[in-house]
């Protein structure tokens, strides 16, 4: 006998974007082909995302020989002490910064051996932070030529701004391995 679906719960929200968490893993598939293809290795340093980066990284077969490591730095304390970002950049402009993303970056690719470092900072919400409004968010990119970072202003539910991050940073991980200042 057939039953019913069960109604979803009520405390669960729907997902808005059906197609951004397969996109998020084709993003990472390219990611980790090129990095293979190339030879080389990336990190990350996460704050927003808290690990989002990394795992759908990790989701892709292959990952172990590109992939070194990462850091989920959601405490200023973790940015200053283990990555490396300058106490004095956190206490002038806070967390969500695009100097401290690109500082982030560079802490990752440096404590993990890498050759790309990418990192995540920003405001999913609900409410501003560092005087930053929600949908703020910064990726940054270290390599061995220098680190940067990209702003972004994303809008959604919290779960929206963390999944639109991790897919920018995963955009901007493919621009980096793409430039014609690494090795083919």
């Amino acid at each position: 006998m057939n039953q019913p679906d069960p109604a979803p719960h009520p405390q669960l929200h729907p997902n808005l974007h059906p197609n951004l968490h397969p996109n998020l893993h084709r993003l990472a598939e390219q990611a980790v082909t090129g990095a293979l293809g190339r030879g080389m290795t990336a990190a990350t340093a996460e704050s927003l995302t808290a690990g989002m980066v990394t795992a759908v990284l990790a989701d892709t077969p292959g990952a172990s020989g590109m992939l070194q490591g990462g850091v989920v730095s959601y405490a200023n304390k973790v940015k200053a002490d283990v990555l490396g970002v300058p106490a004095e950049l956190l206490d002038a402009v806070g967390s969500v910064d695009g100097d401290v993303a690109s500082a982030m970056a560079d802490g990752a690719r440096r404590i993990c051996g890498a050759d790309i470092g990418v990192s995540t900072t920003g405001v999913a919400g609900p409410e501003p932070h560092d005087g930053k409004a929600v949908g703020t968010v910064f990726i940054g990119i270290a390599t061995a030529e220098g680190s940067t970072s990209y702003p972004y202003s994303f809008e959604g539910s919290r779960a929206e701004i963390r999944a639109l991050a991790c897919g920018a940073a995963l955009e901007r991980l493919l621009e980096a391995l793409s430039s014609e200042g690494y090795r083919a």
